[in-house]
């Protein structure tokens, strides 16, 4: 069942005198069971809905809507479904105490794949849920693949080993009931990298044009999860995983004219090689999961250099990670000079994670707080946007407005590009 969580004024809900707290159980006799389900079922013109109030009482209204025109009903947000898989490279193992509480919600839910572009295993679905994908064309999907061959993905997984092991029986199902999917590779090494790459590289293009992308992303561990018992890819293993993600791009360019396959930015750095150029990510569809966004960061950086505003006078500290750091010294002088002001790279040391963290994005607030130090009245402090959730709160809990009361008298100012972040100061 769905509760209405607000009616929007003017509305047929309104009109009706429907109230906030009320579920809707059934429309045209079909079961509500969440937000996908109401907006598929609402699609109706004529609609019967059958509601239960926060007294009990059931009633069932009869509406004849006009082309367009909606029903007014705003639904609470659905009940995120948990994922049950033990994944060995598992993200809530390596949470350190005092986390944001959001990070220990371990989600395996296919609306926040369709809405939000969150990562699946598809395990949790049966062949019930499945076949509702394909009825309600609930697409594209984001899928964790990780290996196709079965025994792989098993041992990748570990619960619900039997049903890992089918992906590519699930894949192709969707594929042919018209469901795309983009799909990911967390590489392992020992695990899922070499030969069985391959074979998974293979295995998903083998699938048809149904398959929009493939991302290969390195594992990412912190000092609680590491060895335990996967370890992190060294700079040769990365090296070997890229020339096999290229030579799997040359098929999918001579044959279907894009890239398809795309090696995470942490590939690159990892193996010490260049980024490419903004061509190989096609549309930055996958920015989100590491891929491109440093390349997107580089090219922003050009097109806004010429456009910063003067600021004479004025220290710009720009707080970032290891990753990021090289990238940001590379850029520090041609911001001095266009800007007029002192411009300082501090990288900061991801303490709160553990120093095999390198991503801007996990940075905590006490890390980037102590390690910032004292600030002036003069000083502008940069620091990654994303390193902030929608509510300001950082990584550790800390609020935004904690950070910048120990920066105080700084300006702070987070951004996802530095020319923007300033334009906009």
């Amino acid at each position: 069942m769905v509760r209405i969580a607000a009616i929007e004024s003017g509305s047929i809900a309104e009109e009706l005198e429907l109230e906030i707290g009320t579920r809707i159980v059934r429309i045209n006799g079909q079961r509500v069971r969440d937000g996908i389900d109401l907006t598929f079922l609402l699609g109706d013109l004529e609609l019967e809905l059958e509601t239960v109030d926060v007294a009990g009482e059931t009633t069932i209204y009869e509406v004849a809507r006009d082309p367009g025109e909606p029903l007014g009903i705003v639904p609470a947000p659905d009940a995120v479904r948990e994922c049950s898989n033990k994944c060995v490279f598992c993200f809530i193992d390596g949470n350190p105490p005092g986390v944001r509480d959001s990070l220990w919600l371990k989600d395996d839910d296919f609306r926040l794949s369709f809405t939000y572009g969150s990562y699946v295993t598809l395990t949790n679905l049966g062949p019930k849920g499945l076949s509702r994908l394909v009825e309600q064309q609930i697409s594209p999907l984001y899928v964790s693949v990780h290996a196709t061959e079965p025994e792989v993905r098993e041992r990748l997984v570990v619960s619900h080993a039997k049903v890992a092991g089918q992906i590519m029986e699930h894949l192709r199902y969707l594929l042919d009931g018209g469901i795309s999917v983009h799909t990911q590779v967390v590489l392992c090494p020992g695990w899922n990298d070499g030969v069985h790459l391959d074979r998974t590289l293979d295995d998903l293009w083998s699938l048809g044009e149904g398959v929009l992308s493939l991302s290969v992303v390195p594992v990412g561990l912190t000092r609680y999860n590491l060895n335990k018992p996967v370890r992190l890819l060294e700079p040769d293993e990365a090296g070997i995983a890229l020339a096999q993600v290229e030579r799997a791009r040359k098929r999918a360019l001579a044959e279907r004219g894009m890239g398809w396959v795309y090696a995470a930015d942490e590939m690159f750095l990892l193996s010490g090689r260049e980024l490419p150029p903004a061509g190989y990510y096609d549309d930055f569809d996958l920015a989100e999961n590491g891929v491109g966004a440093v390349r997107r960061f580089v090219d922003d950086f050009e097109a806004g250099i010429s456009h910063v505003p003067r600021l004479d006078g004025k220290r710009i500290r720009i707080a970032t990670a290891r990753s990021m750091a090289p990238f940001m010294r590379e850029r520090s002088g041609r911001l001095a000079a266009a800007t007029g002001a002192e411009v300082e790279v501090i990288e900061i040391q991801n303490r709160f994670f553990g120093e095999t963290v390198s991503v801007a994005g996990l940075l905590a607030g006490r890390d980037l707080a102590e390690q910032l130090g004292a600030c002036t009245e003069r000083d502008l402090v940069l620091f990654p946007a994303e390193t902030l959730n929608g509510d300001s709160l950082f990584i550790d809990s800390m609020p935004l407005t904690e950070f910048e009361a120990r920066l105080a008298p700084a300006r702070v100012i987070p951004g996802y590009e530095l020319t923007s972040a300033l334009r906009s100061r």
